[in-house]
């Protein structure tokens, strides 16, 4: 019932952000927030009947679930933090239809490696990897049905795994969250019998059905600080720029045109809002709210009005729907958007409903298996219908040309001294595609590390003379530990130099119709031969006749034999390779990092009663 579940009408969309500091301001705050859900637990005990009961709990804690949202998301320190453009995939299709039948026709499942001898886990894989805050950008309905075995049997789908079904049974994979798709196959356990999985009839072909709604078109406006205040047109489209603060955005948006019937009764987020700083880089998104002030005090006012009422009926519930309805047909959409970072502009995508497009496909997938490490001899083929491009792969290499400086200055330093008989100081800096190429053979034993004391002042005074035992370095990991409990004296300071490696790298690119000896191309598959091309020294990147890098599907690694050296590595694509780019480690050198680090002093223990 709509009335007594407004918490999906308000559309909540918050990061809740507990762990963030509170001035003595924003702790008065927290504290009326706190006095006002207490009084409004107060007033719920008051009323007895259970349907209006359930119906004020719901609206009212939906609106201080929001007020909670607000308060953290204005407070929360501005730490820059950096995402993946969102949104580049829009350019590489001229139609959402376009964008749509990319999504379905790359699709394809993968069986997964399993130690298991009764679990066998499919993997679905599409073409575009998405992350909430920012799934899939059009209305998507995905449905599996059945899977068909070796043997010929069909096994349903069931939505959860049972203990008493004695058969096989095709479910959910529970333990993964992150993979909502993924599904296990699961054989029957017998106590005390062996059974061996592999006499079992396998997973052969997976069923289901999709259904994606594509919008008539996406508009794109980039909007900075000069923006804030005016009307943005296109065609049926406004957008305004309420706000553009240091780490928010408030927009509004409104479609002049009526919603299209396909998209139903709960219409997607039309907006879709990404934030950059001076450095064009994209920041992530820390929440958002979207209601504004004129939605808020509407539902307050419902909820006033359920307060005022004795007992639920159905002719009270008709009215707060027929006020929601009018209401929110007046409505356009706002949003206020926080970001890890100062904004410098935003771009905003609208997507557009008023003329729909539903794709529905049946879909009978192959299962295939592609494990990391194979023994086969032969390369196994995947064909691949559509082409999509990676739009990371640009930043992601630039990182070829790390200089000694820009390694040196990437450094944070790192402190535990909970245990005091393991102290540690760790020195840490992002991976790069250099680091991926540093290969295997870094070593360094120079990491010289001394200890000191503190003067009066407070400043670095004496060293201190250890036993080896003392400390340990770890060059390669980065990592300092030492144990207090040998030290003479307290050590406030520590002095040294670590050792940082950088990769010299030789860029390189290849016509794909004359590749060299060890480099073959198979349709969308690149064989590499690790004989004449070592992946502990090579990287290989596609790219096709229009310039843009290829999204690598998966690669796997063929051997001879079972823990035998790599013969070849195949990279499959999603697109027709046309030219390589060849990137080698040449040479390996050791930057040192000096460092004067001060040090973190251990909580005193707790006195003990005497």
């Amino acid at each position: 019932m709509d009335a007594r579940s407004l918490l999906a009408c308000l559309g909540l969309c918050v990061a809740l952000l507990m762990g963030s500091g509170c001035s003595p301001s924003d702790e008065q705050k927290q504290t009326s927030l706190e006095e006002r859900t207490a009084k409004f637990e107060q007033s719920l005990d008051a009323i007895q009947d259970p349907r209006l009961k359930e119906a004020v709990a719901d609206l009212g804690g939906s609106l201080l679930l929001l007020e909670r949202a607000r308060v953290k998301l204005s407070t929360k320190p501005i730490e820059t933090e950096y995402s993946e453009n969102r949104l580049a995939l829009f350019k590489h299709y001229p139609t959402p239809q376009a964008l749509v039948d990319t999504y379905i026709n790359g699709l394809f499942v993968l069986r997964k490696a399993s130690n298991s001898d009764y679990l066998t886990d499919l993997q679905p894989v599409f073409p575009f990897s998405f992350n909430l805050p920012d799934p899939f950008p059009f209305p998507i309905g995905l449905e599996w049905q059945s899977v068909t075995l070796s043997n010929n049997k069909v096994i349903p789908f069931q939505p959860e795994w049972s203990e008493t079904d004695p058969g096989i049974q095709l479910s959910p994979t529970s333990s993964n969250l992150t993979n909502p798709d993924d599904l296990t196959v699961s054989y029957p356990f017998i106590e005390g019998i062996e059974t061996d999985n592999k006499s079992q009839p396998q997973p052969v072909t997976l069923k289901g059905q999709i259904e994606v709604i594509a919008p008539r078109k996406v508009f794109t406006f980039d909007l900075s600080k000069k923006d804030v205040g005016h009307k943005r047109t296109e065609e049926n489209i406004t957008v305004t720029l309420l706000a553009l603060e240091k780490n928010y955005a408030e927009i509004e948006l409104t479609n002049s045109a009526p919603l299209a019937a396909d998209v139903g009764d709960e219409p997607p987020n039309p907006l879709l809002v990404q934030a950059r700083d001076t450095t064009g880089q994209f920041l992530s998104r820390s929440g958002s709210i979207n209601e504004n002030a004129t939605q808020l005090a509407f539902y307050e006012k419902q909820l006033a009005a359920m307060q005022k009422q004795k007992t639920w009926s159905d002719t009270f519930e008709k009215r707060l729907e027929d006020e929601q309805d009018a209401f929110e047909h007046q409505q356009s959409h706002y949003t206020k958007l926080y970001f890890n970072g100062l904004i410098d502009n935003v771009q905003v995508s609208v997507l557009d409903f008023s003329q729909a497009t539903t794709t529905r496909k049946d879909l009978e997938l192959p299962i295939r298996r592609f494990d990391k490490s194979s023994l086969e001899k032969t390369v196994q083929s995947l064909p691949m219908p559509v082409t999509v491009h990676d739009d990371q792969l640009a930043t992601w290499l630039k990182d070829a040309t790390l200089s000694r400086e820009q390694l040196k200055n990437s450094v944070s330093i790192s402190q535990s001294v909970e245990d005091a008989s393991a102290a540690r100081i760790e020195f840490d800096h992002p991976f790069t595609f250099n680091d991926d190429l540093l290969g295997n053979t870094r070593n360094s034993n120079r990491a010289p590390v001394t200890f000191f004391t503190s003067d009066d002042e407070g400043k670095r005074g004496e060293p201190i003379e250890l036993p080896d035992e003392a400390f340990e370095v770890d060059p390669v990991r980065g990592t300092i530990t030492y144990d207090l409990n040998l030290f003479p004296d307290n050590p406030a300071f520590a002095v040294g130099s670590i050792p940082l490696f950088l990769a010299t790298i030789e860029q390189g690119t290849l016509n794909a119709g004359q590749l060299p000896k060890g480099l073959e191309l198979q349709g969308n598959a690149l064989v590499v031969d690790q004989q004449l091309f070592p992946s502990d020294s090579w990287r290989f990147f596609a790219k096709d006749a229009s310039g843009d890098y290829l999204k690598e599907i998966l690669a796997v690694s063929h051997r001879g034999e079972e823990y035998g050296p790599v013969l070849f590595d195949v990279h499959y694509f999603y697109g027709q390779p046309t030219l390589l780019e060849t990137y080698q480690r040449n040479d390996l050198s050791t930057v040192e990092y000096g460092f004067e680090v001060k040090l973190d002093k251990p909580e005193a223990a707790p006195a003990t009663q005497p």
